[in-house]
């Protein structure tokens, strides 16, 4: 699967800042209503409905949240969240109209907790000449035919060795076990780091890290965000050696290998460029943190869908079974390995992970007006 597939974001509920709208009865299409905020409730003084909103993530109907707030005012609804009021919509309408207008009247927003453990350098904040340039030399070392050889078998490696370990395994979460795949995968395409402790390390800070992602903007001791803080901090000083020691080994030689890693892509891009246009290692090292999230988050919670959806659907499940059987078939047969353009041969499976993608909310946009303005939409 390319790399990227598996990060599609299906918006289904988008988070509009400063949005007004315009309310429009069914009884009487005809008549024309006042502009104005939609209703719904703004909570609790500074925490508004925050909590409300985590705990049912914790629970069997993580939407009960929108559900709840959908039935009691309509499908887009305001109400006040991580420190923010803002307008959520439900609406495919709504929705269809933000993304027209994206970059135009709208542009990607998120919350404080998020901002402040990203950082300055977050690639959440690039924008212009530099996000195009990280977009490009991280987007063209991914494609290139020596890391999909590479990546393939250690794909491979992982998933069997995943998958030998469930064998006396009386309960699985599957989420927790493609975690494992996942992270582990992404982390050696970043910086080249296999299994040990120095993977242990990175994985164990990283999950204490991005708990604070969605939390109250709070930065106190003991708080969500002062930990996850706290977890970042860790995180940047063992990368940021990595970083460090990777940059003194290449000004010892004067050869130019291929890249192995976008530690490597990002250092070799810095030694290129202008003194004015390098990109310091404080950057670089935070980047490579933030791209390790679709391992730990997107990626395995698509997976995880994806099993889950199957479970529901045998016909579905033992037809794409009998696919990937075919092709272990083929590969035994041949003597072959597998390739990472194997699954251009499995129309099924990609049917699957799209219908996946588009059945499941991975990611919620989150967007901010630069004006006010008016949409319309029915109750």
């Amino acid at each position: 699967m390319e790399w990227g597939m598996g990060l599609l974001l299906m918006v289904m509920g988008i988070l509009l800042m400063k949005m007004k709208t315009k309310t429009k009865k069914k009884e009487n299409l005809e008549k024309k209503s006042d502009w104005g905020v939609p209703k719904g409730s703004l909570g609790w003084p500074l925490i508004g409905e925050t909590l409300d909103f985590i705990a049912s993530g914790y629970t069997s109907r993580p939407v009960s949240f929108m559900d709840k707030r959908k039935l009691l005012y309509g499908k887009v609804f305001k109400t006040h969240l991580l420190g923010t009021p803002i307008i959520v919509s439900t609406d495919p309408d709504v929705n269809k109209a933000v993304l027209q207008n994206h970059g135009n009247t709208f542009v990607s927003a998120y919350p404080k907790s998020i901002r402040e453990l990203l950082g300055e350098h977050s690639i959440l904040q690039m924008n212009g000449n530099l996000q195009k340039r990280l977009h490009a030399l991280i987007g063209g070392f991914l494609r290139t035919p020596q890391l999909k050889a590479r990546i393939t078998r250690h794909i491979e490696n992982c998933v069997r060795l995943t998958l030998g370990s469930w064998q006396h395994m009386q309960m699985l979460h599957v989420q927790e076990e493609t975690k494992k795949i996942t992270f582990e995968v992404l982390v050696n395409v970043l910086m080249s780091v296999g299994p040990g402790e120095d993977l242990d390390f990175l994985k164990r800070e990283f999950e204490e890290f991005i708990k604070g992602l969605i939390c109250l903007p709070i930065k106190l001791p003991g708080t969500r965000l002062y930990k996850s803080l706290k977890a970042k901090e860790r995180l940047l000083k063992m990368v940021k050696k990595i970083v460090e020691e990777r940059k003194s080994a290449m000004e010892k030689t004067d050869e130019k290998e291929m890249p192995k890693d976008a530690v490597d892509v990002l250092l070799r891009d810095s030694e290129e460029a202008s003194e004015k246009q390098s990109l310091p290692l404080d950057f670089i090292s935070g980047n490579i943190i933030e791209m390790m999230i679709p391992g730990e988050e997107t990626v395995p919670m698509a997976m995880t869908l994806a099993v889950k959806f199957l479970s529901d659907c045998s016909v579905a499940l033992h037809q794409l079974m009998e696919e990937n059987m075919e092709l272990k078939k083929q590969k035994k047969d041949s003597g072959e390995d597998y390739s990472w353009t194997d699954y251009w041969s499995l129309p099924f499976t990609q049917n699957v992970i799209s219908e996946t993608l588009r059945l499941s909310n991975i990611i919620n946009g989150l967007w901010k007006a630069l004006k006010d303005i008016d949409i319309r939409f029915s109750l």
